[in-house]
């Protein structure tokens, strides 16, 4: 019996590990968006500065292309939408990872207590 909860045991504590690697994956993510949104914040914040008369250019591969001012402040402008609903996916994501988490360490908990006792009772 003590090795049918130990095998139940490993695989419960597996499960844990690759969620716990989920979330630290998420974490980096979630990281890596936060940069990328204060980036574009401090483009649109400069990008607010200039008038028509200035002259915007885009980067595209080793290439600056000019771009029109209007055009640039919409690219920025969705590009901050779409970074701040994926920062928005992956809080609701960790959320879950964490609750899933809690309830992994629950059985983990419960299992090495009955597998104790069972290595109690089978000394």
């Amino acid at each position: 019996m003590a090795e049918a909860i130990h095998k139940k045991l490993q695989s419960e504590l597996e499960k844990y590990q690759q969620m716990q690697k989920d979330v630290s994956k998420s974490m980096t993510s979630r990281q890596k968006l936060e940069a990328q949104l204060t980036e574009n914040n401090i483009v649109k914040e400069e990008l607010a500065l200039l008038d028509s008369q200035n002259t915007v250019y885009k980067l595209i591969g080793p290439v600056l292309v000019k771009q029109d001012l209007d055009e640039a402040k919409a690219t920025v402008s969705k590009r901050l939408e779409y970074i701040n609903g994926e920062i928005q996916r992956y809080e609701t994501l960790l959320k879950e990872l964490e609750r899933k988490s809690e309830q992994h360490r629950e059985v983990l908990s419960s299992l090495q207590q009955e597998y104790q006792r069972a290595q109690a009772q089978n000394p």
